[in-house]
């Protein structure tokens, strides 16, 4: 079977566009933050992209207008800035971003699987370093679902590969968070079966894209080479 990639940032920016803009009066601070937006996502996402041939999907509007990672009616897909808003401008909201997102990604992986192919799905996120004063104990996260035998075969190969090429960073599987909790991973895989899909989140800590430099570009170079071998391997 042939293995098809396709690479998601639901978090890439934090643009808002104009038309809504005055439901943010006063938020150019917190816009700029990790609600706001998942920074170095969108860099490592491109290079994952470029490196792999693969089709990229990229939102740059802020997850403060409305997440692309949450399912519908789940409490914090929209923020307190939106979540007020008339009906009919959190649907239009839906129809301008949300939905054409989840879509055209949904519908790139349909067509793969059709055509015989196994989809890996790779969603390029980050996380903050600290989170209430506690520093986070990784520098990469590798999120899925234990129980889809493809994806846990995935993570083991790619977190072994990345341990051996680049033995000073720390990977762990399902952290900071549960590869299992509400995302769009999640929602894929209640419509593509365990052999023909997985879904992975890919999470980078922050702190190595703030420092920028030698480190940032080697750090994304060690994860498109270990996930590239780690695929090789599982074909």
């Amino acid at each position: 079977m042939n293995i098809r990639v396709v690479i998601t940032c639901e978090h890439g920016g934090n643009s808002i566009p104009g038309r809504y803009r005055s439901f943010f009066v006063g938020c150019s601070a917190l816009l700029k933050t990790h609600r706001g937006w998942d920074p170095g996502a969108a860099a490592m996402a491109r290079e994952l992209s470029q490196g792999m041939g693969a089709p990229l999907f990229e939102s740059t509007v802020s997850r403060l207008l409305v997440d692309l990672n949450r399912s519908l009616g789940h409490p914090r897909l929209f923020s307190e800035m939106t979540r007020g808003a008339p009906p009919a401008a959190r649907e239009e909201i839906l129809e301008r971003y949300y939905r054409p997102f989840r879509d055209q990604v949904e519908h790139s992986i349909a067509s793969s699987v059709a055509q015989g192919n196994a989809v890996i799905h790779i969603s390029s996120h980050s996380f903050s370093s600290q989170l209430a004063g506690k520093r986070r104990n990784a520098d990469i996260g590798l999120l899925y679902d234990p129980a889809r035998s493809f994806e846990a075969d995935l993570c083991g190969r790619w977190q072994k590969a990345l341990e051996l090429d680049a033995p000073d960073l720390t990977v762990r599987r399902n952290y900071p968070y549960s590869g299992k909790s509400d995302g769009f991973t999640k929602a894929l895989r209640l419509r593509f079966p365990d052999p023909a899909y997985a879904g992975v989140e890919l999470e980078i800590n922050q702190k190595h894209f703030f420092a920028g430099g030698s480190r940032w570009r080697a750090l994304r170079r060690a994860v498109l080479e270990a996930a590239r071998s780690s695929i090789g391997d599982g074909q």
